[in-house]
């Protein structure tokens, strides 16, 4: 089964998913007028006007931080740790790559999204991939197969990645038995999940800055120590992208390819621009200004954060160690405490333990948001299904906690194939109101005014729209 898994994955992910993604994301740069690169200097001001409430949703900026909790897991750590050995430090280079295109992913995803959403039988918002295939395109049975998808991903496989990590981590730092880790946090996560979106949004709003911010200050003081060595950790991130390193002092030779496909792969693991999570998350906002391009932009910082400072951090700290250059037994979250315990003692894997089971934690509780989420799309928002995922999200993190790491990897790349196929190509057949979005916002913006969106301006449009969202733009 292994074998077959890596094949399936070698074959989609050797092809069709790094175009798709390349392509789709040159596309929505042009498309949306550059956005992502026009508004870098903005990100601030949106950050701030993202803490506005606003009735009927979630604060922007807790849109963010429920995305970036279920963005920000073990990818960003073992993740990385992965790529690094598969693809050598050219993936890093080519993670970033994936982060740029998957900026103009992420605008255009979830601006669909928020134009697209609608209220529940409480008045919060809900919306994502699924709602724009049904209304969008008229393609009920797409968002019905997307779910699926989404449900099998997010709702099952991706945990089992995250448990494993933080059973692998807590056994390497603290000799905890991996069952227990598992009953534990699926323990803890079955406590969150009951308390519903907006309490877990208001719980996430905290901590997901909270733990970023710690990962991030402790990579950057060892950065700082080990200053010295970050020029020549650069150089092997560009030389190695495009094959111009040599096999030398131990260090192994990686093809152009190897860096390509691990970067592409881990980058999207990571940031999820393109598969169709994160629009779950920001279509439950109510966005200031009102607007959908305004969720958009956001949204688009998540994948900044991501993929250009949580898993460069992570990146840096295997590379100053040097371990990536050496063959080695441990799984990808034990490398990274390796390489934490060779820059600052034993404490670095006491340390790396804490902050994945943070990042893992989060992330579930995510991950199962988003599956809860696309319940009420498929009519099964009753007692008994949500029960039965939540039971079924608490087993898969105890069985994640004891399964091979290999297998869960592989399992991971096929299904996010599968859904970001999926997703890219509903976007991309709605592109022309993707376009539509981002031209009414920046016409607005050029006249200096508050872009508010007004479907009232485009009829053909309106009439895909829930009446009750955006006929009545709230005032502040």
């Amino acid at each position: 089964m292994p074998d077959f898994l890596q094949f399936m994955s070698d074959v989609i992910w050797g092809s069709v998913m790094i175009y798709l993604l390349a392509g789709a994301g040159i596309w929505f740069i042009w498309r949306t007028g550059f956005i992502p690169f026009r508004y870098l200097r903005h990100y601030g001001k949106s950050l701030k006007n993202s803490l506005s409430p606003q009735p009927g949703g979630l604060t922007s900026f807790q849109a963010l931080c429920t995305s970036l909790a279920a963005r920000v897991g073990s990818g960003n750590l073992a993740g990385i740790s992965l790529a690094l050995t598969a693809g050598g430090p050219g993936a890093i280079f080519w993670m970033w790559i994936c982060g740029l295109t998957g900026m103009a992913i992420s605008f255009a995803e979830c601006s669909l999204a928020q134009l697209y959403k609608q209220r529940d039988a409480t008045g919060q918002f809900r919306g994502g991939p699924a709602w724009y295939m049904d209304r969008g395109l008229g393609m009920r049975w797409m968002g019905v197969l997307f779910s699926l998808f989404l449900l099998l991903s997010y709702g099952l496989v991706f945990n089992t990645v995250q448990a494993n990590s933080v059973a692998n981590a807590l056994s390497y730092a603290f000799s905890v038995p991996s069952l227990a880790t598992g009953i534990l946090l699926a323990a803890g996560i079955g406590l969150t999940i009951i308390r519903g979106i907006r309490g877990v949004a208001r719980m996430m709003q905290w901590l997901v800055p909270v733990m970023v911010i710690i990962w991030i200050a402790a990579s950057l003081l060892i950065s700082a120590w080990h200053i010295t060595a970050l020029p020549a950790a650069l150089t092997a991130i560009v030389k190695s992208a495009f094959g111009w390193q040599e096999a030398a002092s131990g260090a192994a030779g990686y093809t152009v390819s190897q860096a390509l496909t691990s970067g592409f792969q881990r980058g999207m693991f990571s940031n999820e621009a393109g598969m169709g999570s994160t629009p779950n998350a920001a279509a439950a906002a109510s966005s200031w200004p009102p607007h959908p391009a305004a969720q958009g932009i956001v949204q688009m910082i998540g994948v900044f954060i991501d993929t250009f400072i949580i898993s460069t951090c992570s990146a840096l700290i295997v590379m100053l160690a040097g371990i990536n250059n050496y063959p080695t037994s441990l799984e990808g979250i034990q490398r990274i405490q390796q390489a934490m315990q060779m820059l600052i003692g034993n404490a670095g894997a006491g340390l790396v333990a804490i902050v994945v089971v943070l990042f893992a934690f989060t992330s579930i509780v995510g991950n199962y948001l988003y599956a809860e989420n696309n319940l009420i799309f498929l009519r099964l928002n009753t007692r008994w299904p949500r029960w039965t995922l939540r039971a079924a999200t608490a087993l898969m993190v105890v069985a994640g906690s004891l399964l091979s790491f290999p297998v869960v990897w592989q399992l991971a790349n096929i299904v996010m194939a599968l859904m970001a196929i999926t997703n890219l190509t509903a976007i991309l057949l709605l592109s022309p109101v993707v376009k539509l979005i981002a031209s009414d916002y920046l016409r607005q913006r050029k006249l200096g005014v508050r872009p508010v969106f007004n479907p009232q301006r485009y009829p053909d449009l309106q009439r895909q729209l829930m009446p009750d969202t955006w006929d009545d733009p709230p005032q502040h």
